[in-house]
C-alpha cells in the first residue's frame, strides 16, 4: 500500500484539503498531550516519512523540518496535565485534536484521524484509520510533528525537574522514572491519575 494512497484518492473525489491528525504522549506520566493536524501539499513526497514511533530521534527532526516546509497548513496543540486530570486522557486527547485542526487555514475538507475513535472530533467529515501513522502520509506527517513538538517540550521540563531525567523517558514510565518518582514524589508536571502503581 503506497503511504499517499488515501490522499490521492480523496484529491481525485474532488476533494482539496485533507487533513492528517495524530497525538502523542497518552501514555506518559507526566506532561501534556500534543496533537498535530497537517494538509500537506498535494504533488510533494517526502521522503523517508512513517509512523514516528518507527523513526530515530533524529530522522524525526530531519522529516519534521521536511514536514514543515512541504505542507499548505499546519496546527499543533497541547491538552493540559490539567485538562488530562479533569476529563481524562481520551477526552483531552480529543481537547487537543480539536485544537489543532482549528488552527489550519485554510480548513480541512476532511480529516484523516489516526485510531478508531472519533466521537469527540468536532469536524462533520472525518474518518478514522487504524494505524493511520503507518497507512497514510498526512496522519504520518502529523505523528512526528507532534512527537517532535511533544518531546522538545519534556526536555525543556528536564531543566526544571532535572531530578526526573524527563530528557531520557520523555515522561514514559521507564524504571529511571518511578524510581525517582519514589524518591521525590511527584512533580506539578505529573498526572497523579497515572500513578497508582506508586501506591
Amino acid at each position: 500500500m503506497n503511504l499517499y494512497d488515501e490522499e490521492i484518492s480523496l484529491h481525485e473525489s474532488g476533494i482539496e484539503y485533507v487533513c492528517g491528525v495524530d497525538e502523542a504522549g497518552r501514555g506518559p506520566l507526566a506532561g501534556p498531550v500534543c496533537a498535530a493536524a497537517v494538509i500537506l501539499e498535494p504533488d510533494v513526497v517526502i521522503e523517508g516519512l512513517n509512523d514516528s514511533k518507527k523513526l530515530s530521534e533524529t530522522k524525526r527532526e530531519i522529516l519534521y523540518e521536511k514536514i514543515m516546509d512541504s505542507s499548505i497548513s499546519i496546527g499543533i496543540a497541547f491538552a493540559s496535565v490539567e485538562e488530562i486530570e479533569k476529563m481524562n486522557i481520551l477526552n483531552a486527547t480529543f481537547l487537543a485534536m480539536n485544537r489543532a485542526i482549528e488552527l489550519l487555514d485554510p480548513a480541512p475538507e476532511i480529516a484523516l484521524i489516526d485510531g478508531n475513535q472519533d466521537k469527540g472530533i468536532h469536524i462533520e467529515n472525518k474518518k478514522t484509520i487504524v494505524k493511520g501513522d503507518s497507512k497514510c502520509a498526512c496522519i504520518a506527517a502529523a505523528s512526528i510533528l507532534a512527537k517532535v513538538t511533544r518531546d522538545r517540550y519534556m526536555i525543556e521540563m528536564d531543566e526544571l525537574y532535572p531530578e526526573y531525567q524527563f530528557k531520557r523517558h520523555k515522561g514514559y514510565g521507564t524504571k529511571i522514572h518511578y524510581e525517582a518518582l519514589r524518591k521525590y514524589g511527584p512533580s506539578p508536571i505529573h498526572r497523579n491519575s497515572f500513578l497508582k502503581k506508586l501506591h
